[in-house]
């Protein structure tokens, strides 16, 4: 009778199934960071002495490829697909948004009983259905766009005492943006824990991408070491990266005293090549952020997990990239499989994290940064084998004997060219159908009435994309158009405004400059300018409105009746001097 019942409480530990037996899973990932902005990794200047001890403890990946930007990686990491098939390519311009039936981490941990938790930048999309809140996890906090001040973001957010969207509704928190995302994160995992719960938190800090704030304490120190090194502009980077790390300590620290340190699987990792310490220490490798060069994607992955036995210093030098991350975590943490026709681009990793030396057959890993509307082919791309880094289908690199990419060996291995840009070829053919398709934000449906639309998600052909708010308030003359789908027809009420309505300000009214926080300048340091508006139009499809602009108004609403179904919109101001400018916030809401 005993053995029968300890062999069924093997079994069901095994499949997950006994309070506490689930390991929590904790992934830290930064924005802008490289791999060489971390001491442990030989900065000269930078000190990290917390993500140093995790590195001493942890499964290095040690080519380990994302996208050269941000939203890309994102997308990737969350979905195991590439980037280009699952949508988020850019960053702006409604194509940094995860398409709709993308799996995502929160989804996959979720449905294995785990307690969910997102704190810092998603970057997938601010509107239902591609939040966050819509996506897997059970608790968010979060800042909106792609960084804190950026046009999704709630108004003059600037680093310090900012509004964030808990589970869709703003509120005001006290501190620093990291400080404020780790301790809400802590706050999840105590509730997850009170739940008896494991729990799957997801901190994505905006820092250290710019605009470049921090704490004085953070950044002064290396104030002097950087004056011939980028100036302050480094110094507040690096300040930036140590207040990550000292939080990295703190939450570690906190694992601890909750006696759950050692089944918790520590994940930190970094979004692209570094944006602004790159030209200090940059591991030996060429450019950052947004190049094909390996100083534009290959970063830091560092996984640590004492009941794993995963809690002992060493590296995996095989290839690996964002994609694996999911099928990785499925297996690491016995997970409900995904179902086989959810065809995954990655593979899971556990064997290397096992044993670095396991077998491992070669392959092709192909990153690329489009940061335009529609893919084009070749464009800023990096086909990559173990040995070799075919750039744009051109340029040859071995990277075992030439980590900096200087020497262009394409003449003399035409063979592994051509190889190479098969291996392209036929990776461009298997995602190309997902070019033709739109993330289009859905109004109407109550999971978000109204909905808000800004200028961050135009679609635009040429004119340049207000993605923040110190573009907002230069008054940018900008149009674009929005692609929604209507949930179900109906009237709605559309309104217009050239300021977000939490900011209570008048449509044609100049704003002041806002207030300073430590660091550079901030993007509410702007002054806003005042538009001298004559009319303001509405087009939904093909339906077209236009009314004069009455003087001292915050917003001009328009109702329309719509149908259900997909739809492009466009909101414009028409200026007494005859410009049209459109206008950056659009309200929404079903009737």
């Amino acid at each position: 009778m005993y053995l029968r019942y300890a062999v069924l409480f093997l079994l069901m530990t095994a499949m997950g199934l006994i309070a506490g037996s689930k390991p929590n899973v904790i992934l830290v990932i930064t924005d802008d960071q490289g791999y060489g902005d971390l001491s442990c990794h030989g900065n000269p200047i930078l000190k990290t002495p917390h993500l140093d001890k995790l590195h001493s403890e942890s499964v290095r990946l040690t080519d380990y490829h994302v996208s050269p930007t941000c939203a890309p990686t994102r997308g990737a990491l969350m979905s195991g697909h590439y980037t280009n098939r699952c949508g988020p390519w850019h960053t702006i311009m409604g194509r940094s948004m995860l398409f709709e039936g993308e799996k995502t981490l929160g989804e996959v941990f979720k449905a294995s009983g785990y307690a969910t938790g997102m704190f810092g930048k998603w970057h997938l999309g601010d509107n239902y259905p591609y939040r966050p809140e819509d996506r897997g996890f059970t608790e968010v906090v979060r800042h909106g766009g792609g960084g804190v001040g950026q046009t999704p973001d709630l108004w003059d957010n600037s680093y310090f005492d900012d509004m964030y969207f808990h589970n869709g509704e703003p509120k005001r928190y006290k501190g620093y943006c990291s400080d404020v995302y780790f301790d809400e994160a802590k706050r999840f995992i105590n509730e997850s824990m009170a739940a008896s719960k494991p729990f799957f938190a997801y901190i994505s800090t905006n820092a250290p991408h710019g605009p470049f704030h921090c704490p004085d304490e953070y950044w002064k120190p290396y104030q002097e070491a950087t004056k011939k090194n980028g100036g302050d502009k480094v110094a507040i980077f690096y300040g930036m990266i140590a207040n990550v790390d000292d939080n990295v300590g703190k939450m570690r620290a906190f694992l601890k005293e909750k006696g759950v340190a050692d089944n918790t699987i520590f994940i930190f990792t970094t979004d692209n090549g570094s944006a602004s310490g790159s030209k200090v220490h940059n591991s030996g490798m060429s450019r950052g952020k947004g190049s094909n060069y390996d100083g534009g994607h290959r970063v830091p992955f560092f996984l640590h997990w004492k009941d794993g036995n995963l809690n002992v210093g060493k590296d995996v030098s095989k290839l690996s990239a964002h994609i694996d991350i999911l099928p990785t975590l499925v297996e690491l943490c016995g997970l409900k499989p995904i179902e086989e026709s959810y065809k995954l681009d990655g593979k899971s990793l556990v064997p290397l994290l096992k044993d670095p030396n396991a077998a491992w057959a070669d392959r092709t890993i192909t990153t690329d940064s489009q940061r335009i509307r529609d893919p084009q082919m070749w464009r800023n791309c990096s086909t990559m084998t173990q040995k070799w880094r075919l750039l744009n289908g051109k340029q040859l690199f071995d990277i075992t004997k030439d980590p900096a990419q200087k020497n262009d060996v394409s003449k003399d291995f035409p063979e592994v060219v051509k190889k190479l840009r098969a291996d392209y070829e036929a990776w461009w053919e298997d995602i190309k159908p997902a070019f033709k398709k739109y993330s289009r934000i859905i109004v109407g449906n109550p999971a978000e009435n109204p909905a808000t639309l800004t200028s961050h998600d135009w679609l635009t052909t040429g004119d340049p994309t207000p993605w923040n708010q110190q573009h907002i308030r230069k008054g940018i003359p900008s149009n674009g158009v929005w692609a929604i789908k209507v949930d179900s027809a109906g009237k709605y009420k559309i309104s217009l405004r050239r300021w977000p309505r939490e900011s209570g300000k008048v449509s044609d009214t100049a704003l002041p400059p806002g207030a300073p926080v430590p660091g550079m300048k901030a993007f509410r340091e702007q002054a806003g300018k005042g538009f001298d508006i004559a009319k303001v139009g509405l087009v939904a499809g093909e339906q077209k409105q236009e009314v004069t602009f009455t003087k001292g108004a915050q917003e001009t609403t328009f109702e329309m009746d719509l149908k259900a179904g997909p739809l492009e919109l466009e909101g414009y101001f028409i200026l007494k001097d005859a410009k049209k400018v459109g206008t950056y916030y659009v309200y929404v809401e079903k009737l």
